[in-house]
C-alpha cells in the first residue's frame, strides 16, 4: 500500500515538473506550445474564413472554452488526475503480473514502418472514441458529464475543450486496455494525439468546410454542426455524427446525418435554458440528484 501511496504523492511534483519544463523550453515535441500553435492557427482561420459572418470573433463563452482548454490538458492533471492515473495504471499492472502476465502487448508494431504504425494507431484509437462518444449519449448517467460539451451555443475552435474532466477519466479508462494491447511508443502517441487535437480544433471552427469527396472520411466543420443540433431527428434520439476524426464510422454504422448545411443551426439541447453558465457549476450540476 505505502509504494501506492508515494506513487501518488510523487506524481503531483513529476507533473508540476513536466509542466514548469514544458513551458520554459520550448521544443518541437512539447506539447504546450503545440497545443498553443494549433489553436492560434485555426482561430486565425476562423478569422479569415468565416463561415458565420454575424458571429463576433471573440463569441460567446469563448473565454470560459479558453479557460477549459487550460483546465482539461494542465490543471486538472496537476490537481490529481496525473497522480490518480498512474496509481490505476500500477495497479493494473500488478494485477496482471498476479495471474502470471508480464504484460499485455499482443501485437508486435515496432518493426512496421512508422507511418504504418501512426495509421493503425489512428484508425483504431479514433474507433475507440467512437465507441466511448455513442456511449456518452446512451447512457443516462454519462449523458449528464457529456451536456456541458453540448452546452455550446455558439460554435469556435476552443469549444472542442468545453467538457467535464469525468469524460477525460472515461476516455482513458475504457480505451487503455486495448491501446495497451498494441506496442506503441510515446512518439507515436504523441503524434496522434496532436493530429487529433488539430482535426477536433476545426470540426468546432466557425469554417465553410466538409472536405468534398473526403467528407465520408473525415469528420468536417459542417458534419459535426449537427452534431451540435438542438433538435435531433427522430429516427436519431441519442445524437448523430459521433465521429471526433474520422466519420467514416458514421457513415458505415448509419449514425450520419446532414441534410443540408445551415451556418445558424440551433445548437444545444432541450432544457439547455436552465443549464448552468459558469465552470463551476457546470463540474457540480452532473453530480446532483435528479
Amino acid at each position: 500500500m505505502d509504494i501506492y501511496l508515494d506513487l501518488f504523492l510523487q506524481s503531483f511534483s513529476d507533473y508540476a515538473n513536466y509542466l514548469w519544463r514544458e513551458i520554459t523550453h520550448p521544443a518541437w515535441d512539447n506539447y504546450f506550445y503545440w497545443l498553443i500553435g494549433l489553436s492560434t492557427l485555426v482561430f486565425v482561420l476562423e478569422i479569415w474564413l468565416p463561415w458565420r459572418k454575424d458571429q463576433k470573433i471573440l463569441r460567446r463563452d469563448f473565454w470560459l472554452d479558453l479557460f477549459y482548454l487550460f483546465f482539461n490538458f494542465f490543471l486538472f492533471s496537476l490537481v490529481g488526475y496525473n497522480a490518480i492515473s498512474n496509481v490505476g495504471v500500477q495497479l493494473f499492472n500488478d494485477l496482471l503480473n498476479s495471474v502470471g502476465w508480464e504484460n499485455i502487448v499482443a501485437i508486435k508494431v515496432d518493426k512496421l514502418p512508422v507511418w504504418v504504425q501512426l495509421l493503425i494507431m489512428f484508425v483504431i484509437a479514433d474507433f475507440i472514441q467512437w465507441n466511448i462518444h455513442r456511449l456518452l449519449h446512451r447512457v443516462p448517467w454519462l449523458w449528464e458529464f457529456h451536456k456541458v460539451h453540448h452546452s455550446v451555443k455558439e460554435m469556435g475552435f476552443a469549444a472542442q475543450f468545453r467538457f467535464h474532466f469525468m469524460e477525460t477519466i472515461i476516455y482513458k479508462t475504457l480505451q487503455y486496455a486495448p491501446l495497451a494491447m498494441i506496442g506503441f511508443g510515446i512518439q507515436q502517441f504523441f503524434v496522434v494525439h496532436m493530429l487529433g487535437v488539430f482535426i477536433g480544433h476545426l470540426n468546432h471552427a466557425n469554417l465553410n468546410w466538409d472536405y468534398g469527396p473526403f467528407k465520408y472520411i473525415l469528420n468536417n466543420p459542417k458534419m459535426h454542426l449537427w452534431h451540435h443540433a438542438r433538435k435531433l431527428p427522430e429516427n436519431h434520439k441519442y445524437g448523430i455524427n459521433y465521429g471526433l476524426s474520422l466519420s467514416v464510422w458514421d457513415y458505415l454504422f448509419r449514425t450520419a446525418h446532414v441534410p443540408f448545411h445551415d451556418p445558424n443551426l440551433e445548437l444545444g439541447f432541450p432544457g439547455d435554458e436552465d443549464f448552468p453558465d459558469d465552470l463551476a457549476h457546470q463540474m457540480i450540476v452532473p453530480f446532483k440528484p435528479k
